[in-house]
């Protein structure tokens, strides 16, 4: 992902026998790093900056103040933003309870600051000491932190992936369906059901879902409200805010204000 000491730097850490480890690095630069595993689950707490994962077909994003979580043995590959500053948790694979699948994680401060604290201890702690029930009172909260809908199907599909590819790479794509459908010589039916099949939502839905984590890493990198509605194309500022409260539950301002 990012190697300011050598990625067989943070690798040490995940293959210790504590069975929770916490470390608080930051990248140098914007970097990546290609598909990979790890022997424990990693959880990725994104403290400035964000992270982007690739994960079964999957993009997740972790905005600020959001962590991302892949269980063990899990085949993805990481992005992060220049300079994010980034707190890990490596979890023992034999401790269960958390999710079995890559997903984001909302964060409560209280499971922030305990990261941070478990971060700041000695790693090669024994199992009576006050570092190991630190660790366990962290474990036991992160159980209970509650998933975000922060992914987007990424498909292997031609034309769903060359879509997909496109909106990425302008995020104020605004095309309709059917503009999408005359491009790729297609009737906006087939394209409909194609793209339902290869993603599981509607041609809408799939895109809402790649403008709130694009939304969030511009809010998480300090931009407007403002500044975000017109990135992504939006005629107006309350249509973007209407559209993140349908995904997201709540304003922009008002979610990155919880987050914080």
């Amino acid at each position: 992902m990012f190697e300011p000491k050598g990625w067989g730097y943070l690798q040490n850490y995940e293959h210790m026998v504590q069975p929770i480890i916490a470390k608080v690095d930051t990248a140098q630069g914007s970097k990546e790093y290609p598909l990979h595993t790890h022997p424990k689950g990693q959880l990725i707490l994104a403290l400035d900056g964000y992270v982007t994962c690739e994960a079964a077909n999957k993009m997740w994003m972790v905005p600020t103040h959001s962590a991302i979580w892949v269980p063990a043995n899990t085949l993805h590959s990481n992005r992060a933003s220049d300079n994010a500053k980034l707190c890990f948790v490596f979890i023992d694979a034999n401790k269960h309870g958390m999710p079995q699948h890559t997903c984001t994680l909302a964060i409560t401060g209280l499971v922030k600051s305990l990261m941070l604290k478990l971060a700041s201890e000695h790693q090669a702690y024994n199992e009576d000491s006050k570092t190991a029930r630190l660790a366990q009172v962290l474990f036991d909260l992160l159980i209970e932190m509650p998933a975000q809908p922060l992914d987007f199907v990424l498909s292997k599909h031609a034309v769903i992936q060359a879509m997909g590819q496109q909106l990425l790479a302008q995020p104020n794509n605004r095309k309709t369906l059917a503009q999408w459908a005359h491009d790729f010589a297609l009737t906006e039916r087939t394209l409909a059901r194609l793209i339902k099949k290869q993603t599981g939502m509607t041609f809408g839905k799939w895109r809402m879902q790649l403008h709130v984590i694009n939304a969030l890493q511009a809010l998480s990198d300090g931009q407007s409200v403002q500044q975000v509605s017109a990135l992504l194309g939006y005629e107006s500022v309350s249509a973007f805010i209407t559209m993140f409260k349908k995904v997201m539950g709540k304003s922009p301002t008002k979610y990155m204000g919880d987050l914080n």
